[in-house]
């Protein structure tokens, strides 16, 4: 028996997410399972990493993924190891990698920079797979400008006041009477863009709590004993979310301008 429309469409609008989630999926199910596995000599952070590459080998020479694709996820992965380097440091101290690895850049195992890449990974995937559109005045220089304010705010909050408490109101005076169109199966859909930030961040804070959970790192409170990430965690999400929307909707209008450019 077939399913109402609108059962149908919520059903496809679930499997376009799971298929745009194909990496950070791929990647949680290693973490898991990198528990469980005889590794051998290979410490856990380096097997990640090999499999983190390993599964994007296989995406992109399956199609899945495109060649800008794969230069975007490039593009967060070395914005990720930068701001993990920062926060691990000894004397910041946000968190740890407790474990061995021989593949780190001082305290930060290289497979780090990934756990950025899927959020990058996602919002391409989706942006393809559910032909996203922005609709309304999209502010692109505006927006550049407050994504480089909110990376600097994840450095400089250690020694000058967090901001945050501005830039969020902040972000909704940007994209106020910005949506995000997408399709699941026929009829297009939208929703407000800065209200489409704080639902990925909250499942992003989902799977930091598993991650956590796993050992991929520790906050300072989990060392001894795991306990729940802080909800004061959505809003630094919904800030990372921001920026990798912002970087990969600039790369779509860059690429579209050159291609009007080219016609």
């Amino acid at each position: 028996m077939a399913l109402p429309p609108v059962l149908h469409e919520f059903f496809v609008f679930g499997l376009k997410q799971a298929r745009s989630c194909i990496f950070a999926g791929s990647f949680f199910v290693l973490l898991f399972l990198s528990h469980y596995l005889p590794l051998g000599p290979l410490p856990r952070y380096d097997f990640l990493f090999l499999a983190a590459l390993a599964i994007q080998a296989v995406l992109y020479l399956t199609k899945i993924e495109t060649k800008d694709e794969i230069k975007t996820i490039a593009l967060f992965h070395v914005l990720g190891l930068c701001l993990e380097l920062y926060k691990t440091h000894p004397s910041i101290g946000s968190w740890s990698y407790p474990e061995f690895g021989y593949l780190k850049i001082g305290t930060v195992p290289l497979f780090s920079g990934f756990m950025y890449a899927a959020v990058g990974s996602y919002i391409s995937q989706s942006w393809r797979m559910m032909d996203l559109k922005l609709t309304g005045h999209v502010r692109y220089f505006a927006t550049t400008i407050l994504a480089i304010v909110i990376y600097l705010n994840f450095f400089t909050n250690h020694f000058f006041p967090d901001v945050r408490t501005i830039l969020i109101p902040l972000v909704f005076i940007v994209y106020w009477g910005v949506w995000v169109e997408f399709v699941s199966t026929e009829k297009r859909r939208r929703m407000p863009l800065a209200i489409s930030f704080l639902l990925i961040a909250f499942f992003i804070w989902i799977a930091e709590n598993i991650s956590t959970y796993l050992g991929a790192w520790k906050y300072p409170n989990q060392l001894t004993t795991w306990n729940m990430v802080s909800l004061h965690k959505i809003s630094s999400w919904y800030l990372l979310v921001i920026i990798s929307f912002i970087l990969v909707a600039n790369l779509k209008h860059v690429k579209e301008k050159r291609v009007k450019v080219i016609l």
